[in-house]
């Protein structure tokens, strides 16, 4: 009889044991918040029953099934860093002069990050990688000769490395792989209102594409990968576009742009890279935007690392914001476009789910094509990184396509640092849920900014576009 009661009793702690450790498989495998960790790192503690109250060992078995789950995540860790950074192209990349002097600056000034073009707005992959895809068509077009010792150069300066690569607008791509191009009804290639032709993004063959080239990138030494054109072509023409249901499965723009950019972030993370997009601007208040341009500011940010808006002064339509001509208020248009963006993105918050960094792009160059602007220079720049901080964000990258910076908007390392300590003092006083006083919103222009080349003077670079 004590045998056979000592035999249940066995059996029956066997069997508490392999429960308890059968129960975190799931939930840590794969469960995983949006910045790649699981849950259970941070996150409420899942609830392991009576038997692990009851039972030491099986407390200590599930425990051990949980750190060999975890350890065996293919994400590896990576270190964020609070970005101020400028655009380069891969002209000004490869030079050795210019970068010598940008470096300079670098160190000069409170910038700390570079976006470098890795793939241009033309297709061209920018300098020599060892990947069969680029290779195979021959996309290589080498404007920088040495990306290791122009890596070793930055990182030997603490300088965060970001590689641009454009997306969906990709007129090499598109004559190289024709099939994976937009087309009209009767077969011909699509093509926008530059000549350009786009590649089409429900092909999968284009996704896996992109994200060769910014695994490559990331062997170089970037950190983070960046895409631009994350979107659809907006241009007069694109309702003649035919979509093939084999291509779609019934899923519509924004939903196959998310796709894609949770795909991207998928692999290259496991890859220890951070991934960020750029969206218009106009898609945070305007829904008609949003599905035109394929881009859910929400959606978005949930499968990123950081979302860029665009938010240039000089984008804006008349009265946005309340502002009679936004390019000749630089502030009040920042500050406007970024309240928008954190009353848009509220609306997504999910609990134990975070959100992508909002990093916006700031203006630094003069729109003198509009009718109403301003020059922008030392105070415009100043200006609008002062509303990037009082709409309660901390990051943002400037633009300008000759990448002629105004150098003396900028704060030393020092006066930085005093400045960011004292914002988070700030901050810190506010009560909770305060939000900055500022223009009531006004609804986005009903029609998509035109990608206007917004320096009309491009010097020292090679077929440069506005990056929206």
């Amino acid at each position: 009889m004590k045998r056979a009661i000592g035999f249940l009793l066995c059996l029956l702690i066997i069997f508490s044991v392999l429960t308890g450790c059968r129960r975190y498989e799931p939930i840590v495998d794969l469960a995983e918040t949006a910045d790649g960790q699981p849950e259970s790192e941070g996150g409420p503690e899942p609830d392991l029953g009576e038997t692990a109250e009851t039972d030491p060992q099986s407390v200590q078995d599930s425990s051990t099934t949980e750190e060999s789950v975890i350890s065996i995540s293919n994400i590896p860790e990576r270190t964020p860093v609070k970005v101020k950074g400028i655009y380069l192209t891969a002209n000004t990349a490869g030079s050795s002069g210019r970068m010598d002097e940008i470096i300079g600056y670098l160190d000069q000034t409170e910038l700390n990050a570079v976006v470098i073009d890795v793939k241009d707005d033309f297709g061209n992959v920018t300098f020599e990688m060892d990947s069969p895809a680029v290779n195979e068509i021959d996309a290589v077009k080498t404007y920088i000769r040495d990306i290791e010792g122009l890596a070793g150069k930055l990182k030997e300066h603490g300088v965060y490395m970001i590689a641009r690569i454009p997306a969906f607008r990709d007129p090499y791509l598109a004559e190289k792989k024709p099939d994976w191009c937009l087309k009209l009804a009767d077969g011909t290639i699509y093509k926008d209102n530059k000549g350009q032709a786009w590649v089409n993004p429900y092909k999968k063959e284009v996704w896996d594409y992109l994200v060769e080239i910014g695994k490559k990138a990331g062997e170089a030494g970037f950190d983070e990968i960046q895409f631009d054109y994350v979107r659809f072509c907006t241009e007069r023409g694109m309702g003649d576009v035919v979509f093939e249901e084999e291509d779609t499965k019934g899923r519509d723009k924004t939903q196959i742009i998310s796709e894609f950019i949770q795909y991207a972030y998928e692999e290259l993370t496991a890859e220890g890279l951070f991934v960020s997009a750029d969206v218009f601007g106009t898609i945070i208040n305007s829904a008609t935007d949003a599905q035109i341009v394929g881009q859910s500011y929400g959606e978005m940010s949930a499968s990123l690392d950081y979302i860029c808006p665009m938010i240039y002064p000089s984008h804006y339509g008349n009265g946005n914001f309340g502002v009679d001509y936004p390019d000749t208020k630089p502030y009040e248009t920042i500050l406007g476009a970024l309240t928008g963006s954190k009353e848009e993105l509220k609306k997504f918050e999910t609990d134990g789910e975070s959100q992508a960094v909002v990093r916006p792009w700031l203006q630094d160059f003069t729109a003198s094509y509009l009718k109403h602007y301003i020059p922008y220079g030392d105070a415009e720049i100043r200006a609008q990184i002062q509303a990037v901080y009082d709409a309660g964000y901390d990051e943002w990258i400037l633009w300008s396509a000759a990448n002629r910076y105004h150098y003396g908007g900028l704060l030393t390392p020092e006066a930085a640092q005093a400045e960011e300590a004292a914002i988070a003092e700030s901050r810190a006083a506010l009560p909770p849920e305060t939000e900055p006083e500022t223009a009531p919103l006004e609804s986005a222009p009903e029609t998509i900014p035109s990608e206007t080349e917004p320096e009309t003077a491009v010097s020292e670079t090679s077929g440069v576009q506005a990056n929206e």
